[in-house]
Formats: C-alpha cells, structure tokens, sequence
C-alpha cells in the first residue's frame, strides 16, 4: 500500500513537472522572456492579423485548448495537494482508497479541461474581436484595467467566499458529500473541481492582462493560488489581493490619461 501511495505522488508531480516544461518550451518558442514579453519573431506575432488565409496555431481552437489544458495541469494540480492530503487522512480513518485518490484527481482534472475548452472559447472571440493580440495580449489599458477590476472586486464577493470556503476546508466537503471508491472519487473530484474553479477562475483570466504565457504570471498566480488554500493563512489573503488587483486596475486605466498616452 505504501509503494502504491508513493507511485501515485510520484506520478502526480511527474505530471506537473511534464506540463511547466512543455508550458516553458512552448513560451521559447513563441520568442517569449520569461514576463511573456515578445522578442522579434514574438512582436511580428503579435501584429498578425487572424483573419488572415494561413494557419496560425494562436488563432485556432484546438492548439488553444491544448495550450490552456497544460495551463490548467501546471497551474491547479498544485493547488490540489492540500484536499489530497485531507483524503489521505480519510484513507486511514474511514473508508477511502488508492482508487478513490485517483478518482478524485480525474474529476478534479475533467473540470478544469471544460474550463479549458470555455477560455480557449473566450481567447478567440477576444482576439477576433481586437481585445487580445495573437499573443494574448490585452490591446488597450482599458480592456487590462477593466478586467484586473472585474478580478479584484470578485475577491469580496459572496460566490468567490462560497467557493473559497470549500477550497479552504476540503475535510469539511469531503464529510458532507462522501462517496466511496473510484466512483466516489470521481464525483467528489467533480464537485470540488466546480468549486475550485469558481474560487480561482479570476487568476486565469488574468492572463489576458500580460499574455497568457507569460511564465511569471503562471508562476506567481500557481503560487498565490496554493497559499490562498492553506487552511492556516488562505483565509487572510484574499481580501488584500482584492484590494492590490483594483487599486492595480484602476492605476492601469487612468496611467494614460496622466501621462497623455
């Protein structure tokens, strides 16, 4: 049981690692620094236009959603460990199981793939629409500004408490909705991964503000995201986030009007 236990962790950050290093090796060849800021190559990128009769990955579905589902390993998987470590504890004291473990990182998983698929969605209509550059960039301080609002104040919202909640006390969800078993598992991964992605949907959208591969932003927003999960502080950072993400906004949308830009 041990070295199965041991198997399943070692997979479980195997994949994460896999999907940062295909996330870096992607940023590299898009000619992207490490803040997502286009070299040459990049810059000619970004003033594509995707109406344009060629193919161009960025401006497709299916590269899109393959690009935001290694987002969605890399960046909520970690976010996971403290609710597969409260299952853990289950494992020992009630009835759960290897299977069960599985389940509910499958479940987990299914749901930030439909994310996926919805921001993939969301990135072709912004970039047909000239909000976003083919980069992911946001083209105006107003589409930037506004949307680090829009994520600030939903840090003070009842929706963002609800979700939040859960993600802070999985123990709590697990004793309220306990099925047994890889069945089980699943259903539970599920209904957690619902409400992870109402917690944390915010942070992804963020990406549109720097360029959705910009490895600092993955990186700080993976970081903020576990922290905002620990059980010992998440419940004190969410609210000064809020506060950073709309004083950030509304600096973003007034900088030009200061400086005649």
């Amino acid at each position: 049981m041990a070295r199965l236990r041991n198997v399943l962790w070692l997979g479980f950050f195997a994949a994460v690692l896999w999907a940062w290093w295909v996330l870096y090796s992607m940023a590299v060849g898009m000619d992207l620094d490490l803040i997502g800021r286009p070299g040459p190559m990049g810059e000619a990128m970004r003033r594509m236009d995707p109406r344009m009769d060629m193919y161009m990955p960025m401006a497709e579905f299916l590269p899109l959603f393959w690009m935001w589902a290694l987002m969605m390993a890399a960046m909520m998987l970690p976010t996971l460990v403290p609710t597969l470590q409260s299952y853990e504890d289950l494992i020992i004291s009630a009835d759960g199981s290897r299977a069960g473990w599985v389940g509910i990182v499958l479940g987990y998983l299914i749901i930030w793939l439909v994310f996926a698929a919805v921001i993939a969605g969301v990135q072709l209509a912004l970039l047909f629409g000239g909000v976003i550059d083919m980069l992911g960039i946001a083209t105006s301080p107003l589409a930037a500004g506004g949307l680090l609002l829009v994520v600030g104040l939903y840090q003070f919202t009842r929706g963002k408490e609800i979700c939040h909640g859960v993600c802070l006390s999985p123990m709590g969800y697990f004793l309220g909705h306990w099925r047994t078993g890889f069945s089980g598992g699943l259903r539970m991964g599920l209904g957690l991964g619902a409400y992870c992605v109402g917690c944390c949907w915010g942070f992804m959208a963020l990406g549109f503000v720097g360029g959705v591969m910009s490895l600092l932003w993955m990186g700080l927003a993976t970081l903020f995201m576990v922290v905002e999960k620990l059980p010992q502080v998440g419940q004190y950072v969410t609210r000064p986030m809020g506060c950073v993400l709309v004083i950030a906004g509304i600096a973003v949308m007034i900088w030009p009007l200061t400086t005649g830009g």
